[in-house]
């Protein structure tokens, strides 16, 4: 008698949090510019102990807070990032290039006396692979002309390090959800889906309408 093995939930482990006005899609870079003294904190602790932060969805609020403006709220999944290049032009300033690992969803998140965003995470489980199908092939050819434009330009970090992984719906749909100039809240529908293929399909559907 066989038995199917349900793989054990993620640990909770706590994350420092960085609400922006962006989805950071997994796998995608995104540059930053830092001078809020909370988030070159962050930077700081982040160096020192060889980890990254998360990356969450702001719902209300401003990426740079000023007095007297709506308090930061944000998406409850975001997504966590490993840090691959830092550099300081000039002191206060901070340069960041870090690039998205994985999804998790968050819990009670708490704002420190700095200002800083931490709550506690659990990492999500990967989406399963499943293969591009033939009626959405298009989506991969296109998709490789425009990375294959894009990586011709120059870049300090490169976009899209790994190999092209055009067949996999997962990795196709994140670099359509990536690339495409959607609302917010249509990007962040996306990203939060578990289901790859239903992504692509939904992508497959927006550009068929967006043809003249």
């Amino acid at each position: 008698m066989s038995s199917v093995h349900t793989p054990s939930p993620a640990p909770w482990e706590e994350l420092p949090l960085f609400p922006l006005g962006t989805v950071l899609f997994p796998g995608a870079l995104l540059p930053l510019q830092l001078f809020e003294l909370r988030y070159l904190q962050m930077i700081g602790e982040c160096e020192r102990q060889g980890s990254g932060f998360g990356v969450v969805t702001l719902t209300q609020g401003r990426e740079v807070h000023r007095p007297g403006t709506a308090e930061e709220q944000f998406e409850n999944i975001g997504t966590r990032v490993k840090i691959e290049r830092i550099e300081r032009p000039q002191p206060g300033l901070v340069m960041v290039w870090c690039r998205g690992i994985e999804k998790f969803k968050l819990q009670t998140p708490q704002q420190r006396s700095d200002g800083l965003w931490t709550s506690q995470v659990q990492a999500l489980p990967p989406e399963p692979a499943v293969q591009v199908p033939d009626d959405l092939q298009q989506l991969s050819t296109q998709m490789h002309e425009a990375l294959t434009q894009l990586s011709e330009q120059p870049s300090v970090v490169p976009h899209w390090a790994e190999a092209w992984r055009l067949q996999d719906c997962s990795w196709l749909s994140n670099r359509w959800g990536e690339l495409l100039p959607l609302p917010l809240q249509m990007k962040y529908r996306l990203f939060a889906l578990h289901e790859p293929l239903m992504r692509l399909e939904l992508i497959g559907d927006m550009v068929t309408a967006a043809k003249p």
